[in-house]
């Protein structure tokens, strides 16, 4: 199936590679920006350390009802996220307070919202505890889980094509990381281990677009004659545009139900992916191949 006549597409993409590039670097220094102005992320239980407590409800009750009665345990800063979209009230309760007693924990959430709320209306789902040294660690190995990916992928692709073609990829790929996690930042969503495998999806996804370009470029370059690199890499985009597309519409069909019927527990990760599908798929063509047309040797 193609979706457009790579025969009759002559967009001029690498012409424009310098505005996009120049628009991405804006993009990116905004995200940055957001996290020296916040601080840093706002990382979620499994990062920062603490407990999470899932409560439903079987009547309506707000936020600040919920803090009001959690006040009289003295669990320190609670953050407290209702899930959207369900047909029950159900609340997600962040606190900085940590214990190895969960049970014990949970008991005395529950007698306190108990009390507040009417025993019959109170059904706590689920009690979760990170300790400081453990959200660091889980922190750090998954910064490394990252790392680790890219430098694989750089000898990869400079095993598979040349150096070149690997730096233009990382280049593509550091670039999608970097504007999620500014996305993320500038929205002050929550940064946990499962935005962590996002991330590590994203990377996937978009080096099989890149892939999938560059591989064209390669069997484009062996019968270009005199044809300039330029030319060769802008209609080996065209020739790819098609199937990029398709591929992008596809998943983005997924992500977007993911993200609207899948639930409070999953919509972090589902929006996560949604940027990064979307930026990955403009990395592979207007990052990725430009960077590897600037590396391109001169003709002497």
């Amino acid at each position: 199936m193609e979706f457009l006549n790579s025969d009759r597409m002559h967009v001029d993409f690498v012409g424009k590679r310098r505005f996009f590039m120049i628009v991405s670097a804006i993009v990116i220094l905004i995200g940055m920006g957001a996290l020296l102005v916040r601080g840093g992320l706002n990382y979620g239980i499994d990062f920062a350390g603490g407990t999470m407590v899932q409560v439903r409800f079987a009547e309506d009750v707000t936020s600040d009802q919920i803090r009001e009665a959690l006040a009289e345990i003295n669990m320190g800063d609670a953050s407290i996220q209702q899930f959207e979209g369900e047909e029950t009230h159900e609340f997600l309760i962040r606190v900085e307070k940590s214990t190895s007693n969960l049970v014990g924990l949970s008991d005395e959430i529950k007698v306190v919202l108990n009390k507040a709320f009417s025993a019959e209306n109170v059904d706590i789902r689920r009690v979760e505890m990170v300790g400081p040294k453990v959200g660091k660690d889980l922190r750090h190995q998954g910064m490394l889980a990252i790392i680790y990916a890219m430098i694989g992928i750089l000898i990869y692709i400079t095993v598979r094509f040349e150096l070149r073609f690997a730096v233009g990829a990382i280049v593509a790929l550091v670039h999608d990381v970097m504007i999620t996690v500014g996305v993320f930042a500038l929205l002050d969503k929550e940064f946990s281990l499962p935005i962590v495998a996002a991330l590590l999806a994203i990377v996937g996804y978009s080096l099989n677009d890149t892939i999938v370009v560059y591989d064209r470029i390669r069997e484009n370059m062996k019968g270009a004659g005199k044809s300039s690199f330029l030319k060769t890499v802008n209609s080996s985009i065209n020739e790819t545009l098609s199937r990029t597309i398709l591929t992008s519409l596809t998943t983005m069909l997924v992500l977007i139900s993911l993200f609207f019927l899948g639930g409070g527990v999953i919509h972090d990760f589902a929006f996560a992916m949604i940027v990064g599908v979307t930026v990955g798929t403009y990395s592979s063509i207007f990052i990725a191949s430009p960077v590897v047309i600037s590396m391109q040797p001169k003709k002497r």
